[in-house]
């Protein structure tokens, strides 16, 4: 039963974490973001930012999922191992993108 309750509130999360991402991604809503995450972003590279930026989101959402998923079979311990892995690898993107675009943190 507790596996069950992680994989809702973790899937939701998840799939929060998903239409984020695919409004930053696809719709270029750069507005949803808080505003110092972009106002040194060139109207020019807003898409390239938001395409990161939304991809990265993605990224974190799709390993909530998996990592709800995965606590069905091995526990809700263990399955956060899978989302250790994606929050990582979304945050460097992220990361990765406010350095370059933002050109700085904040």
């Amino acid at each position: 039963m507790d596996d069950i309750l992680f994989l809702l509130i973790v899937g939701g999360i998840g799939l929060l974490f998903v239409y984020l991402g695919l409004l930053l991604w696809i719709k270029e809503k750069i507005n949803i973001m808080h505003d110092y995450h972009y106002t040194k972003v060139k109207e020019t590279d807003k898409k390239p930012y938001t395409r990161i930026m939304g991809i990265a989101m993605i990224v974190i959402g799709i390993g909530c999922l998996l990592s709800g998923v995965a606590s069905l079979f091995i526990g809700g311990g263990k399955s956060i191992i899978v989302f250790g892995g994606s929050f990582t690898i979304g945050i460097l993107m992220m990361l990765y993108a406010q350095i370059k675009y933002n050109h700085g943190l904040f």
